[in-house]
């Protein structure tokens, strides 16, 4: 188990080298992350390598017994680098250049920055081949993050145009069929003709922003595959490749699962709280996030930057409370995260982050964030072999890129937030804490066999061989939660003709939809408990969107309390052996909870009851033995099975 901290060297005194790499050792590290901003120190100018003070750092820690995450430092070009091929940088969707000075300025699809950004990870690399502590490399830095995957640069033009012309074997007709593009003479003659989707008066085409989206997805994608394969041809045996993916993930122009295969192993940054939040995202939120970097790949991951004090780079975030950083990390560790390392040693007193606080902050005293950092690594060690093991989840929530964009182009309510829709349908079941994977719907690879229920979120892009999956899943018995918005959709971003929505899924979930609603941000309507249905909750309400369903063989568990539309608004139908539920909109969590709770008890799911703020989650390991982190995620005192909780507490128990 790696257990550790970012650590930037560079930016202070040479003198500072040794108090600090003590004061890392006596946190109980054995590992530290560093480099991947440095590529001006490593190349002060074109061709001139000097590795010289990374070879003395390297030397110092690896004196010290630890072991080293060295990461490639192409999210941070010099400043001579940009001044001679000023090409390579960034454009905006308003068209303007992104100037130097921020980081990710650069254009994935730059042959020049390619080379550049190439050869650097190659000197870098094998320069320290042979060095047996470093063990780790990480490529880049947090892709797409800040807005970076998205350019609208002539290079990015050019090549999405041949993307295009790819995609479509050279055959315009094609691409004018499927985009529709005899709608307001968007007709074309060649692919040269294609415009990039740069704002326009009112919007462009959907098909075309969807293959604009995969192309961008594309552009990331290659980039990090380039990068991967450069280092894997450079590094040592003993050595392991991956890249450290932030938050946000369905703000983001990539798909990570796609990013994930170059990798040994997927690490995360894990912030549960940012600049500009008056609180942090909710434990649900911060747990799926884990339950998606665990789903990329099917396996546990790692941790390289995990929050340790206040955080933003000009507002300032939520000063975490004592003992709730620790409980974080705790969290993490239950979901399924092996080695960690915090963001970071020292708090930077220069340069844009200096408000990111780290473990030890401009004071230079190392105080209560210090301790509570070696209350993490003495209190996980012990469990080290224990956290290799699989986590086996009975509940997956599907989700895909292609669906998510589309959202993104044309949300169709002010309210619509995926992320939000994706949290709504898996908020319920975490809170009876169950284990639940989130993972690609697209992938075919991947097994559902051993899964009981599925949650799929507003997925409105459904084709033929998804739902024959589904169908197959529900009819063998397990349980499809399906929720609005579904099916109307084909693959090229275009609406179903001919077919009554929800398109695919019409059989399945036995209902027709012969209209919707989009509901404005504030705006709700009654739902209540249908008659006969025996329901604690008889009346809650619906926001951002409502899907009017009218029944074929599903039976209505709730309808709209709407005189002009008072038809069903959730529905279950029987499917084969299993069941199918639609929820027809933003339906309030009473009844969401109430639904979970049915199919958990239907499914055998286990579970198991805690208080509101209070997670628990049981990890066992190859030989059976069970390991129990409980969590208290609110400032007052908990009580679980007769155990007292303080405020963000954590106990771990056999």
């Amino acid at each position: 188990m790696y257990l550790g901290v970012d650590y930037y060297p560079e930016y202070w005194p040479n003198e500072l080298l040794d108090e600090d790499i003590d004061g890392i050792v006596g946190l109980g590290a054995n590992m530290v992350r560093i480099g991947e901003f440095s590529w001006h120190k490593m190349e002060p100018l074109e061709g001139q390598y000097d590795f010289a003070f990374f070879d003395h750092v390297v030397a110092r820690l690896a004196k010290q017994g630890l072991s080293i995450m060295f990461g490639t430092p192409t999210a941070t070009f010099p400043a001579w680098l940009a001044k001679k091929h000023p090409e390579i940088l960034s454009v905006d969707g308003d068209g303007l250049i992104r100037a130097f000075g921020g980081r990710r300025q650069y254009c994935y699809n730059s042959r020049t920055y390619q080379g550049y950004a190439g050869e650097i990870t190659r000197r870098l690399v094998q320069h320290y081949a042979n060095e047996q502590s470093i063990v780790s490399w990480q490529i880049d830095n947090e892709f797409g993050h800040e807005g970076s995957d998205m350019c609208y640069c002539r290079t990015c033009g050019e090549t999405f145009q041949q993307f295009l012309r790819e995609k479509y074997s050279g055959d315009i007709a094609l691409l004018n069929e499927t985009y529709g593009t005899i709608f307001w003479g968007q007709t074309y003659n060649d692919f040269n003709e294609i415009p990039m989707p740069l704002r326009t008066i009112t919007t462009h085409n959907p098909s075309l922003q969807l293959d604009w989206a995969r192309f961008r997805s594309w552009s990331v994608n290659s980039f990090a595959a380039r990068m991967a394969a450069i280092v894997r041809e450079a590094k040592g045996d003993h050595q392991t490749v991956t890249h450290n993916l932030p938050g946000g993930f369905f703000q983001k122009w990539y798909d990570h699962a796609e990013t994930a295969q170059q990798l040994d192993f997927v690490s995360y940054d894990n912030y549960p709280v940012w600049g500009g939040l008056a609180e942090p995202i909710t434990p649900a939120a911060i747990a799926m996030g884990h339950d998606f970097i665990r789903g990329l790949k099917g396996q546990n991951f790692w941790i390289v930057e995990e929050l340790m004090g206040a955080q933003g780079h000009d507002v300032i975030g939520y000063l975490p409370r004592p003992g709730q950083a620790k409980m974080w990390s705790m969290q993490a560790f239950a979901h399924g995260c092996t080695d960690m390392l915090y963001f970071s040693w020292r708090a930077m007193t220069r340069g844009a982050e200096q408000f990111c606080m780290g473990i030890v902050d401009h004071d230079n005293r190392r105080g209560a964030k210090y301790e509570e950092v070696r209350d993490v690594f003495e209190a996980i060690k012990p469990y080290s072999e224990a956290l290799t093991a699989p986590i086996i989840a009975d509940i997956a929530v599907l989700y895909d890129y292609d669906n998510v964009w589309s959202w993104r182009f044309q949300r169709q309510s002010e309210g619509f937030d995926f992320t939000s829709e994706l949290l709504r349908l898996y908020t319920p079941f975490h809170t009876h804490n169950c284990r639940i994977d989130v993972i690609p719907a697209n992938d075919a690879a991947r097994d559902w066999s051993g899964y009981k229920v599925l949650l799929v979120p507003a997925m409105q892009i459904i084709d033929e061989g998804l739902s024959k999956r589904l169908e197959a899943f529900a009819g063998a018995g397990g349980t499809v939660v399906f929720s609005f918005r579904t099916g109307i959709r084909d693959r090229d971003n275009n609406i179903h003709f001919g077919m009554e929505v929800p398109g695919y899924a019409a059989e399945m979930t036995g209902i027709v939809i012969h209209g919707s609603e989009a509901l404005p941000n504030g705006y709700q309507v009654p739902v209540i408990a249908a008659e006969g249905h025996a329901s604690s909750t008889k009346q809650t309400t619906c926001e951002v969107w409502r899907d009017l369903l009218t029944p074929t063989t599903a039976e209505t568990l709730y309808r709209y309390g709407d005189n002009n539309f008072p038809g069903a608004a959730v529905t279950r139908n029987t499917y084969g052996l299993g069941s199918v539920y639609y929820i027809g909109g933003g339906i309030g969590e009473a009844v969401l909870e109430e639904i979970a709770r049915s199919i958990i008890s239907a499914q055998r799911i286990w579970h198991i009851e805690s208080r509101k703020g209070v997670e628990v989650v049981v990890r066992e390991d190859a030989e059976g033995v069970k390991r129990w982190f409980i969590m208290n995620h609110t400032d007052k005192e908990q009580v679980f099975q007769g155990e007292t909780l303080a405020p963000y507490a954590i106990h771990v128990r056999f």
